[in-house]
């Protein structure tokens, strides 16, 4: 007996409905693992803020005669904090700098960007809308590793120059307004509506086929 056109489409609707699930189950378990990564890349770097900005840098006043570290001021300094901050500093106390700035100076802009940038991808479905979060945080991560190797340098000067004490103060500044600009990134994720951070299926083809 022969199928009519409605029993043969509703017999291949049929077939494909059950791999529907697994592709969703599929997106719900790579979203739940990149949750689970976010998480501990996030606790990561709040340590490291803290150890790095509260514990270590703060004791290095000790070393200084009080002067707070330069990574610390975010207005900014000039030649003259840099010169005093040289002469209550010795050798083994920039030394010691140094070696913060190569060690958790180094870790936590890196293990920070990768949470922000992981918690924007999840969050944002736009492409156009994560690049344009990813960015500060980009940018952050390129600044704050330049401001440490720009501070050491002129501190390690005998006579500390202006242009290296302005650009080492410039990088300062940028770092922290970068870290405020990428903490702003990371919220948008949460507080703009779903309407506007996640593509619609249709959006999403466009695009593919554009």
């Amino acid at each position: 007996m022969a199928k009519t056109r409605a029993q043969i489409a509703r017999k291949h609707t049929t077939g494909a409905l059950p791999e529907e699930p697994s592709v969703t189950g599929t997106r719900t378990n790579q979203k739940s693992n990149g949750s689970l990564v976010l998480i501990a890349a996030t606790v990561a770097s709040l340590f490291l803020f803290w150890y790095l900005h509260l514990l270590t840098l703060g004791q290095m006043t000790q070393l200084s005669g009080g002067l707070t570290m330069p990574d610390m001021m975010i207005g900014g300094y000039d030649q003259s904090y840099i010169e005093r901050l040289r002469e209550a500093m010795d050798d083994d106390a920039r030394g010691q700098l140094s070696y913060v700035h190569k060690t958790a100076g180094t870790l936590f802009p890196l293990i920070f960007a990768f949470a922000w940038l992981l918690l924007i991808q999840l969050g944002a479905g736009r492409r156009w809308l994560r690049w344009v979060l990813w960015s500060p945080v980009i940018l952050f991560v390129v600044v704050d590793l330049w401001e440490n190797i720009a501070i050491d340098a002129a501190l390690a000067q005998a006579a500390p120059d202006a242009g290296s004490v302005a650009l080492a103060s410039t990088l300062t500044v940028l770092r922290w307004l970068l870290l405020a600009a990428s903490l702003l990134a990371g919220a948008a994720c949460v507080v703009l509506p779903r309407r506007l951070r996640v593509s619609t299926p249709r959006a999403e083809t466009v695009a593919k086929n554009g």
